[in-house]
């Protein structure tokens, strides 16, 4: 029996993924060879090679039980729709998505609080009154997680409920968002949307993967994929060409690289290898280069109320990408340039505030903490090759045990 380690899952995407059906569940037909998956941030041929794996293997048992429980959770979740947000956007359509800048709050010096002004860090509780936010990070979350169940234990209700997910956003058309962020994170009393909302759809990588792990099912039909296509050509277009998505990709901050993650994954998603290869590449010059100093910091990241949470978020994107350069053949890994300025220089800066022997002196007004680091370690550790990293993760690690801290536990080799 294996004891779990100390991890702490804080939205780290799958590399691996391993499961066993429970005795009411019917498994998944297998193969010696099974074909692997298409997805993108999971790791494709491990998943297929685990799925094959002897149904007693302990590791392969304990992550099901993470995996079952997080699908069982979705299954009571959702659907999930744009329609069900209370208000209409300036469109007049509600299908539009919507929300509201984060940090902007009402002006107290004025009757009627417009313009709202900026609070960095500082989080507007109304916003939460425009539910797409929200509601889209659960309709990828919970898709994947059931789309995985699926993949491993053959049981249909698991890809019923995923293919449910995924219609209700993207293809029904009672319920499906139009494929544009023209309203996401507006300043009220100054614009109806900014490129900066982009970002809020950074969780569609999870959604991609999950209809990646849905092939195969009867649930999830020509039809239906056929559908997703169009609505993700669709969005990509206007990712590139409308101002709030131009607008987005020159954010030289965390901001670009979330543009990258969700492009990337479009690209790869529509079978554009050419230009997935050609996104990447940038990535070296417009993003590491002009983000990173040569000792490492991330000088936009640290100039926030929030340094250390932004320094990790847009290291999270940086190594997404890294991932999908390991697809292609495009090595962010280990990209420098002459004066040092690389992922691993990024992630080394921060390391020793993470371990202790440093005290972060840069503001944090959410609280310092350790474990956020903890993700962008263990991908550290597999593209490196270095215990290191591994060990620094399992020393800030906390008591979590769900399927996400197991399946990147497995990938590092002497860590279960």
């Amino acid at each position: 029996m294996l004891t779990p380690l100390r991890w702490n899952a804080i939205t780290v995407a799958l590399l691996l993924a391993i499961t066993l059906p429970t005795a009411a569940q019917k498994p998944a037909p297998q193969t010696a060879n099974p074909a692997p998956p298409r997805v993108f941030l999971l790791n494709a041929q491990e998943l297929a090679t685990l799925r094959a794996a002897d149904a007693k293997d302990p590791r392969r048992q304990e992550v099901v039980r993470a995996a079952v429980a997080a699908a069982d959770r979705a299954m009571t979740e959702g659907p999930f729709s744009v329609m069900d947000k209370p208000v209409v956007p300036p469109s007049g359509d509600k299908h539009d998505y919507m929300s509201r800048a984060t940090y902007f709050w009402p002006d107290p010096s004025k009757p009627d609080g417009l313009p709202y002004i900026r609070h960095d860090g500082q989080t507007n509780p109304e916003n939460r009154k425009i539910t797409d936010h929200e509601e889209f990070g659960r309709m990828s979350e919970a898709s994947r997680a059931l789309a995985l169940a699926w993949y491993f234990t053959g049981n249909a209700d698991y890809a019923n409920r995923a293919a449910l997910l995924l219609r209700t956003w993207f293809l029904d058309p009672a319920t499906k968002m139009n494929p544009n962020l023209e309203f996401a994170q507006a300043i009220m009393g100054v614009n109806t949307g900014r490129g900066i909302g982009i970002i809020d759809t950074r969780p569609l990588v999870d959604a991609v993967d999950a209809i990646g792990l849905l092939a195969g099912s009867t649930a999830w039909t020509a039809t239906d994929d056929k559908g997703l296509h169009d609505w993700f050509t669709q969005y990509l277009h206007w990712m590139r060409t409308s101002k709030n998505g131009m607008d987005e990709d020159a954010a030289k901050n965390n901001h670009g690289n979330w543009y990258d993650v969700q492009v990337t994954s479009m690209e790869l998603f529509l079978g554009d290898r050419k230009e997935a290869i050609d996104t990447l590449e940038s990535v070296k010059t417009r993003r590491i280069t002009v983000q990173i100093e040569p000792d490492g910091r991330e000088p936009l990241e640290l100039a926030r109320t929030k340094a250390w949470g932004y320094s990790n978020m847009s290291l999270e994107a940086l190594c997404k990408l890294a991932t999908f350069g390991d697809e292609v053949g495009v090595d962010l890994w280990n990209f420098k340039t002459a004066d040092g300025r690389s992922i691993r220089a990024a992630i080394d800066f921060l390391e020793p505030y993470a371990a202790g022997p440093k005290k972060w002196d840069y503001q944090e007004i959410a609280g310092f903490h350790a474990n956020a680091l903890e993700p962008t370690l263990l991908r550290a550790a597999a593209a490196y090759h270095d215990p290191k990293y591994a060990a620094l993760a399992q020393q800030i690690g906390s008591d979590r045990d769900d399927v996400d801290t197991l399946l990147l536990r497995d990938a590092l080799p002497g860590l279960h």
